[in-house]
């Protein structure tokens, strides 16, 4: 199936929203023409981010077509970012149920647990994944991206548990299997500022500015590591940058917890912005 990632609640945890109906779906169509044109009415709600209008466009395709697994995960997925991750747990393990080999509803039933800090759930759904995904495929070998998702949110848990080391280990497991992942690499640069090893950082985020200049990130986290080495004026000027692409990285919180950078990097662009300002 094709999908589309999506971020949702979380800000950059992965989320998928299938976008071709499953063939429980499929089935009752026929008699349901109407199913297919409603399918798509409320995947464009989703991914335009209408959730209030979504969810009862969900509930109706689910009326029409209970069996449907992407159906339950797409609707799972507007729970949780309408603030009910409950609800969205419920959705994914329904969709689970219908097709457990299917490693999307693992991944969105993952995120949902992640939101109510059920570590060891999340790990679970994320490590089935690895299990079960194939570490290459297609026809130039490349992983597939459900599994690249499953490192970088494994990532995330072990940092939550404050396992840095291990957090690193799979920030650069998801960049090496996605080409292009800049979060995953930017997370990863940050978790070796957290553990001590600036060279690396330093040289990992001036990477990225380089391949994309506009990434605010990697220019936020190079401001604090900068900092950190006293070069103020080059800090400011990486500052001046990030702060103009993102105002969010002068939130404590919101990098503590919605972007979940770990908590050296934190402190030291705090430092930094208590002292330039």
């Amino acid at each position: 199936m094709r999908r589309a990632l999506g971020s949702l609640l979380l800000g950059l945890l992965s989320l998928w929203l299938w976008l071709t109906p499953g063939m429980a779906l499929a089935a009752v169509a026929g008699p349901n023409a109407e199913l297919p044109q409603l399918f798509d009415q409320a995947l464009q709600a989703s991914r335009q981010g209408d959730f209030g209008q979504a969810l009862p466009l969900w509930n109706q395709v689910l009326e029409l077509a209970p069996a449907d697994a992407a159906a339950w995960s797409n609707r799972g997925n507007v729970q949780l970012a309408l603030g009910d991750p409950e609800a969205a747990i419920a959705d994914q393990s329904k969709a689970i149920e219908l097709e457990p080999l299917s490693p999307d509803p693992y991944l969105n039933r993952g995120t949902a647990e992640e939101a109510l800090a059920r570590w060891d759930a999340a790990a679970a759904d994320y490590s089935w994944i690895l299990k079960h995904v194939p570490a290459a495929s297609g026809r130039h070998g490349q992983p597939t991206v459900p599994r690249a998702s499953a490192l970088y949110n494994l990532g995330n848990v072990k940092g939550s548990l404050g396992d840095w080391q291990a957090a690193r280990a799979s920030f650069e497991a998801a960049a090496e299997a996605r080409p292009g992942f800049a979060m995953a690499r930017s997370s990863a640069a940050l978790a070796a500022f957290q553990l001590g090893d600036l060279e690396t950082a330093e040289r990992q985020l001036r990477a990225l500015i380089r391949r994309y200049p506009l990434f605010a990130d990697a220019r936020a986290g190079l401001t604090a590591l900068l900092w950190r080495q006293g070069s103020r004026g080059e800090a400011e000027s990486h500052w001046a940058a990030a702060s103009g692409l993102d105002p969010r990285y002068r939130q404590r919180e919101w990098l503590l917890s919605m972007r979940r950078w770990p908590p050296v990097p934190v402190e030291a662009l705090q430092q930094f912005l208590a002292l330039a300002g």
